[in-house]
């Protein structure tokens, strides 16, 4: 230790010792309890020991302050759920998973310990991804003065993941209040740490990274790790930079009760862990001491036993979650404009726009609207340049370095720590750039897998109020991976919402209210029309547009053709040319938000016409006109007097050369034949 130690068996008082002891003993005993929930088929079916990593455990919880802190807990982290102040009831009703319970009311998964209320935050089982969240609530924490830390507990396999690589270099680059605790217990299931690193300590890996500073401790020794927890939260507060702390530990029991470490751990190493129980060392301290005998060690497990006893039979009888429930905090509720509900406009008022200047000019307007709005991500904001095409030029300099910022080339970072950062207050909001093409969101796709959930998996207690935006689609000849359209891949995850707007109208309307939106909205941009003057419309200073709300952009009673992104333009001037050639109204439909989808518009325009044309960028098989195919024979199949007929991009990557582009996208003489083909049927 750097200075002298807080805690010592001499100098910590009867009372905090005899806390320390009722928090151990009480933890143990539930820790020893929760697999006979799974044999008498009463619920835990996923249940971690933390055995022999008490004294990490119990220094987290003591050194967490729900005022001014945020802590994120791992599924071991069952000790450090009751030092932070869960009762022995609510640690139960998480592990029956019943309505009751705090963390999720039954939702997730067993052994994730959380409480909103108290910014003991609910995560995510996917390991170490939490990190990424901590780090965003600490910029937060540091932009608002907050005056605490945010807290990462995990095991030390969790370091092999790339985004906590991602979460320590940019926690330390912005110099945030963060607390990384890598419990080392030598084992990720059944593998062991020299087959995860090079390194023997996990956090040997992040030696040299400037503005970090890297503590050892004995997780199995209470005061050690009282005082290395003390004194890195310390640090992290003064000097506002991260901390890294690694706490040597044991694991006394399997990995989890669908593992057997008898499989690959010998009877003399399981018989060795067990001599290092930390709760037998620090019982052993306190009766030594003389401060303690074991009368009074006794009268305290026996207390710690009735207390499990009686808040047992409470969660025994506290009600199940209930079916109907299950499209309850799917998706949080929008926000709903009073001014334009249907999402349109007469056309007369407003000035001109291209579609890239009527985003410039939203972004702006709602950064004056919501002084808590931030923007960041890659080539944000580099003298003149606002993005990879300029979205958000002029916003670094109206707005400031701590609004309008760079990230680093990171794709997880920058939609983890979005994530974080709206933990801090409801009302932050965040716009990302989420890559500088949507060709390039797939490393994030692990971040917003797990945003998705946040809303339903915390019962309706947080959800990411961030805004991504994506430069989608083809027709720039950008080959392979700077073309690609992935919103059929983003509509398939419950909670979140995907909009594709293609005139500057639309995009203005949808961005605000995607903007002032609790949740998460995947905002995809055709970056073919952000110059074309086909997509330029006047624009209402004050526009907004609905989620899940169509707008029929040409009327007709012959043919419907539902489409949106760049393929609307296209089909426009087709139906104009059908209408010279053949006298025949072509009904075209914007449906410019694909989730929520307008079903409504799309049956009522079918119940019309009686013949339908699916158009648009992105590959015919697995594409969104699948859905929209098999919405319209289940719900309007009787109307169709000719089959649905679809027309999108070659199954096939994109090829750079125009002449390989042109053959596999979609263009004005492939949508005319398939026009034709469903008129004569």
């Amino acid at each position: 230790m750097s200075h002298k130690r807080k805690y010592t068996l001499d100098s910590t008082s009867i009372e905090t010792l005899q806390h320390w002891y009722s928090l151990m003993t009480l933890g143990r005993q539930l820790d020893e309890k929760a697999p006979n929930y799974l044999k008498q088929a009463l619920g835990w079916s996923y249940h971690a020991p933390y055995a022999g990593h008490d004294g990490i455990q119990l220094a987290i919880g003591q050194v967490f302050d729900k005022k001014t802190d945020f802590l994120f807990p791992y599924y071991r982290d069952m000790l450090t759920a009751i030092s932070a102040g869960l009762t022995a009831e609510e640690i139960i009703l998480n592990g029956i998973s019943k309505a009751t319970d705090v963390a999720s009311g039954g939702r997730h998964m067993s052994n994730h310990f959380a409480k909103p209320e108290w910014n003991i935050q609910n995560v995510s089982s996917a390991t170490g991804n939490h990190t990424l969240h901590a780090a965003g609530v600490a910029r937060s924490i540091k932009i608002y003065k907050g005056g605490g830390v945010a807290i990462s507990s995990q095991g030390e396999s969790s370091t092999s993941e790339g985004y906590v690589f991602e979460a320590i270099n940019g926690a330390s680059k912005e110099k945030l209040p963060v607390l990384f605790v890598i419990q080392d217990n030598q084992y990720g299931i059944s593998v062991p740490q020299r087959d995860q690193s090079a390194n023997r300590r996990a956090a040997e890996n992040y030696r040299g990274i400037k503005n970090l500073k890297i503590m050892y401790c004995d997780g199995k020794n209470v005061f050690d790790s009282m005082n290395t927890m003390a004194e890195a939260k310390e640090h992290a507060i003064k000097k506002s930079e991260p901390v890294i702390v690694q706490a040597n530990c044991t694991r006394i029991h399997s990995h989890s009760n669908s593992d057997a470490h008898e499989l690959y751990r010998d009877e003399n190493e399981r018989h060795c862990v067990k001599l290092s129980d930390p709760l037998v060392r620090f019982r052993i301290q306190l009766v030594h001491s003389g401060k303690f005998t074991e009368d009074n060690l006794n009268n305290l497990d026996k207390e710690a036993k009735k207390t499990i006893s009686a808040a047992h039979k409470k969660a025994l009888v506290a009600p199940n979650p209930n079916p109907k429930s299950i499209y309850k905090f799917v998706t949080p509720e929008p926000y709903v404009s009073k001014l334009y509900p249907d999402g349109l406009h007469d056309g007369a008022k407003g000035e001109s726009m291209r579609l890239i200047q009527a985003l410039n000019e939203t972004l702006k307007s709602e950064f004056h609207h919501n002084p808590d709005t931030y923007i960041f991500g890659q080539d944000m904001a580099n003298k003149d340049k606002g993005g990879i095409f300029n979205v958000s030029k002029g916003m670094q300099q109206e707005f400031g370095i701590s609004r309008v910022f760079n990230a680093p080339i990171a794709e997880d970072f920058i939609l983890g720590t979005a994530n974080g950062m709206t933990r801090f207050n409801e009302k932050i909001r965040v716009v990302i750039e989420g890559a500088e093409f949507a060709d390039y969101f797939w490393p994030a796709m692990e971040q917003l897998v797990d945003s998705s959930h946040d809303y339903w998996r915390s019962n309706g207690q947080f959800a990411p109020n961030v805004t991504i935006r994506l430069a989608s689609g083809g027709y720039i000849g950008g080959g392979l991976y700077h073309s690609q359209n992935i919103e059929g891949a983003l509509t398939t995850f419950p909670g979140l919402r995907v909009v594709y707007p293609a005139f500057a109208d639309d995009a203005a309307g949808l961005l605000r209210t995607s903007i002032r939106s609790r949740g998460l909205t995947l905002f995809l941009e055709p970056k073919a029309l952000y110059n074309d003057p086909k997509a330029e419309t006047k624009v209402p200073d004050d526009f907004e547009v609905p989620f899940g709300k169509a707008r029929i952009r040409r009327e007709g009673q012959d043919l419907s053709v539902i489409t949106y992104g760049n393929t609307l333009p296209m089909c426009l001037s087709v139906a104009d040319k059908i209408k010279e050639e053949l006298n025949k109204d072509i009904e075209v439909i914007d449906l410019r938000s694909l989730l929520p989808l307008d079903e409504d518009t799309i049956i009522k325009s079918v119940k019309k016409t009686n013949r339908v044309l699916v158009v648009h960028e992105d590959k015919v098989f697995g594409g969104i006109g699948g859905e929209v195919a098999a919405i319209i024979s289940d719900k309007a199949f009787s109307y169709l007097d000719a089959p649905v007929k679809r027309v999108g991009a070659k199954f096939t990557p994109i090829g750079f050369n125009r002449i390989l582009e042109e053959a596999i996208l979609p263009d004005v003489e492939k949508i005319l034949d398939g026009m034709k083909e469903v008129l004569e049927f």
